[in-house]
Order: C-alpha cells, then structure tokens, then sequence
C-alpha cells in the first residue's frame, strides 16, 4: 500500500471540503433525475400514479433533458423499454408506480431477465411507515420481483438514491446484461437533502462481472479446433451484447467454420455470409440442426443451449467435442457438458482465440450444409416463398418485405409462427436488427417494442410483424404512437387462428382445435381511430405495390396481410425428439 504525503492528504481534504461547500438541497426526486441524466438516459418509458407523483412533478421541470414517453400500460412501457436498448446498446428506462403498476411490469422483468435485456425501471411505493399495512396500492414488489430480477432494492431514505441509482445502472449493463428495479417510497422522493453530486459506479465489492480469462482454456480450445474435421460454430446474442461482431466476423473467416445462430443471434453476422448456415432450433434450418450431430467438435459462442436449440439433450451432440464461450459462468456446464469452458467476455476471449487458430478451408464439410439447403428448398423454402396455391404465405410476404428493405431494416416480431417465419426468412445485414421476445416467448411483445425500438434507432426503418392474436394482447399502444407521432411500420400477418398453438394441436393432437378460432375486429378501422394509415389485402397481386405504399408511406402504417389459415412452419423439430430427428414436412 503506498503511503500518501501530508501534502496529498491536505489536497484531498481541501477537495472534499469544496464538494461538500458545494452541495445543495435536493428532494429525492430531483436527485434521481440528475442521475439519469449523468447516465446519459435520453428516453424514459412510463406511466405515473399516486406513489411516483413527485417523481413525476420533478420531471416536469426536466422536459428539455428526459424525453418521457407516456405509454397506454406498464406492460407496453417495459416492451418498450427492451425494443429502446435492444437497437440502442443502452440502458432502457421504465417508470411504473407501486401496486398494479409495478406487477404489470413483472411479465416484461422476466422476458428481459431471460434475454439478457439491460434495463433500470423505477417504481413508487406507499410511505416507509405504511409498508406492510395492506396500505392503498401496496405491493411487496421486491419480493415479487426478485426472482425476474438481476437486483433489486427499495429506497426508503433519499440520501441512499444517488448511490442505489449509480449502482444500478451498473450492474443492468455489465457482465451479462439484465434488468434492475428500484422501488422508492414516496417519503424519499420528497425528502429534500444535501446532494452532493453524482458519482457513476464501475465497481461492487464481491460483483465480479467479467470472469478471469484463463489462457490455458484458450490454448485448448485451439488445440481442439485446429484438430477437428467438422468443426461447427453455434453464436447466440452474447456476441451481440458484448458488441464483438468484428471480432466474431474475424474468428469465422480466418478458421473457416460453419456457423449458425439461435433466435437471438441473428445479425451478428450478415444473414447472406457465405460461412453464416442459417438458424437453429425448434423450427430452425435443416442442416445446422441435423449436422450438429455430426459435428466433431461444437464451439458455442454468447448462446445457452436452450432447449429449443438442443432437442433431447441425451441425444444431442455426444459425439462432438464442446467449447463453450460465455460470459455467465453458470450457463457453461449447465445444459450441455463442455470439454472446454472458455470464461470471459468473448470480445476479449476471440481475438485470443483467433490468434491460434489456423486458417482453413472446410470445403467438403461446409457443402454438406449446402447439400441440406438445396434439399430443404426443395422440399419446403421454395413452396413458402413461391406458393403456387391462391391464398397467401407468411414467408412470401417475407420475402417480398427482403426486396424493399435490403436487409437493412430493424424487424420486431412477436410470438408464433409469423415469428418463426419472420426469423428465417428476413434478411438482416447489420447487427442490433432482430428484437423479439426469445426465451420467454412473450404474445403481445412486438408493438411497444418496436415503439421503444425506433426511439433507439431513429435513423432507421422499424417493421414490426405481428400475428393477429399477440396483436390484440398490447394493441392499446397504437395509443402511444399517435401521441408521439413515431414512425412504425406494423404488418399483421392474419391467419385467423392462434397459429402456433394450431400447428401442435393438428400435429399432436389431432386436429383438436380446442379455443385457437380467434376473432378480430377491423384493424384498419382500429388504425384509423388513432389517426394511423392502414390497408387490409387478401390478394397476391396487391402485396407489392402495398409493402412498397407503406414504407414509402411519411409516418406509421399499418398493414394487414390475410394469410392462408393452416399454413405450418417446418422444418420442426417436434417435442421430445433429437435435432436430428428434425422433419421437413
């Protein structure tokens, strides 16, 4: 430990003594605003009540500094806030008050829990003296929430906000990202204290966010790639949220490796790539599923092998070797045993590990990914993106969308087959350009989050595809885009049926359509009564020249696409089998 001069202590105490001659008097309230703002948050998502009133009375006078979006449901403003830092890269902000307006964020905590999602939302709570009264809108949300949750904590005493505040950002970003609530009672927002200023946090005693690289695991995996035949890559949304794109690019190219992606994952690398194979999963691509048994070593980078991805998991890859990359040191081992865990964020572990890796030409093995390709076209891409039947398809619909957008639009999607679709057959040249709800599988996702999406990416086209019944779960947030006038393109692919759940039960149980007939009203009309323009088509011929009105269209648009009713997404990997097992038809 070095020992200070008398000279660098009286300093120290001369600073101290000016910030502290400097500090001024604060309510909680304001204190939390100049937090955001030293965070950099532009965009809060929100909606007020009784116990967050004084927040919001303070932000009345922060108009010209925090643009709040005042959303139609909590829910919507927690969805948004995911789509905000999903295209953005930063932190999402919500603002709920106490009760029902902090559990109606519980369901948005969880699907940002499960994705990795880095959010600070702010709830209100009764007075410190009324907790555990049963008092007017008292709810326990710390305990509710801890489960959905990467931190939580309840503020009663004003002077603890701008640590708790400073600390929650921290830990919402870093590491693996997640959400973080904050619950203050409506005494600390009124109470007024000596405010000192604002310190950003980058360190927590006993939170390591980063583990330790370890070079050995490096080297090894190395050894293990340099050696292998049939080396394939598995990238999920890690290579994503540690934003090493570049380096992940750079790993692929110079080892020469198939690589395909989770749901997540998609953009990381361009979708057209010639090493990228395209999607894995439930309803993923032939090849990359049936191939991963037949892999000699798998190397899975920022991804989870989740069960969607992995089928039985006593019949998945035994044969193959595994690396496995993550940041999260409690995901490596947890589903698939690795050979090789390689700790650490995979910004810094790739470029160590491309540095050892040789560069190679797999040939022989990457046209056995192609051979599948051709097989799965044949069987099943070419009949979704060029029906031959009257009614149309969601994947033509797709593909006609791919023409207009080149591949550089951001698409939100909700929850179904339009989702599955949509994931497979979008085109997406840059990352942070597939935002859906991937782990939690939440209906109703796609509109609020496509909102939050465009105010993080304002410069660049935001279509959100939605089926008609995760449409009617959140379609209150029309609200939200006619208040704020934000430009969302929104497609309803309408099959008349809770699609997803109809393909199961006509594949599984047979044909018992038991309650998936949903009825809609007239979304064009429901458009039109928040001032949004809108189309409903039925006929091929009027899927172009209409896709192209509604790009080419100033302000948001809706579009309703009716779709062919019993249409199902294949290849599928169905319920208790191997990837292996995958079927075409």
């Amino acid at each position: 430990m070095e020992t200070q001069t008398i000279g660098e202590i009286t300093e120290q105490s001369a600073k101290s003594q000016e910030q502290e001659s400097k500090s001024i008097e604060l309510t909680g309230s304001a204190a939390l605003l100049e937090a955001l703002i030293i965070e950099g948050v532009d965009t809060i998502f929100g909606y007020p009540g009784g116990a967050i009133m004084p927040i919001y009375d303070a932000l009345f006078d922060y108009g010209d500094k925090l643009n709040h979006i005042l959303v139609r449901h909590e829910q919507g403003g927690i969805h948004a806030g995911q789509g905000y830092a999903r295209t953005s890269g930063k932190v999402g902000v919500v603002f709920a008050t106490s009760g029902p307006g902090a559990t109606n964020l519980v369901t948005g905590l969880a699907d940002a829990q499960i994705d990795s999602t880095p959010l600070v939302c702010i709830t209100g709570q009764v007075f410190a003296h009324l907790l555990g009264t049963d008092a007017f809108q008292e709810t326990d949300v710390i305990n509710i929430t801890t489960p959905v949750t990467k931190w939580n904590y309840q503020v009663t005493d004003a002077t603890e906000i701008p640590e708790v505040i400073a600390k929650a950002f921290y830990i919402a970003k870093s590491g693996r990202p997640g959400p973080v609530l904050i619950d203050i009672t409506k005494n600390a927002q009124i109470q007024k204290f000596d405010y000192k200023g604002y310190t950003p946090c980058n360190h927590i005693r006993s939170y390591r966010p980063k583990p330790i690289v370890r070079q050995q695991y490096i080297q090894q995996a190395a050894e293990l790639i340099n050696r292998a035949e049939k080396p394939f890559i598995l990238f999920g949304q890690g290579v994503i949220l540690g934003e090493a794109e570049k380096e992940f690019k750079a790993f692929v190219e110079k080892s020469g490796i198939p690589a395909a992606w989770t749901v997540l994952g998609a953009g990381a690398i361009p979708t057209d790539h010639p090493l990228n194979v395209g999607m894995l999963g439930m309803h993923g691509n032939y090849g990359p599923n049936v191939l991963t048994n037949s892999c000699d070593v798998l190397i899975a980078i920022g991804m989870r092998f989740d069960d969607r991805v992995t089928g039985r998991l006593d019949k998945y890859a035994k044969q193959a070797q595994i690396i496995h990359l993550d940041i999260d040191p409690a995901e490596i081992d947890k589903n698939v045993k690795s050979t090789v865990p390689v700790w650490g964020d995979c910004k810094e572990t790739l470029p160590l590990l491309t540095e050892l890796v040789e560069h190679k030409e797999r040939t022989e093995w990457l046209e056995q990914f192609h051979e599948h390709t051709r097989q799965e076209v044949e069987q099943v891409i070419h009949e979704e993106l060029n029906p031959t039947s009257d009614e149309m398809t969601m994947g033509e619909v797709i593909k006609q969308l791919n023409e207009l957008t080149k591949g550089d639009a951001v698409i939100v999607t909700d929850v179904g087959q339009h989702q599955m679709v949509a994931c497979r057959y979008a085109k997406l040249n840059k990352t942070r350009s597939n935002v859906t709800s991937g782990g939690l599988g939440t209906m109703g996702f796609a509109l609020p989050a496509a909102i939050g999406a465009k105010f993080g990416a304002k410069e660049r086209d935001v279509i959100a595809i939605i089926g008609d019944g995760g449409f009617q779960m959140t379609l209150q947030e029309l609200g939200t885009i006619m208040q704020t006038g934000i430009e969302v393109k929104i497609i309803i692919l309408n099959n008349r049926f809770l699609g997803m759940v109809r393909q199961w039960q006509e594949l599984f149980n047979d044909r018992r359509y038991s309650f998936v007939d949903i009825q809609s009203p007239d979304f064009v009309k429901l458009a039109s009564a928040y001032g949004i323009a809108g189309k409903c088509i039925s006929d091929r011929k009027d899927l172009p020249s209409t896709l192209k009105e509604m790009m080419e269209h100033k302000g948001s648009y809706l579009l309703e696409v009716m779709v062919t009713k019993e249409n199902n997404v294949f290849p599928m990997v169905p319920q208790g089998c191997s990837v292996s097992e995958i079927r075409l038809k």
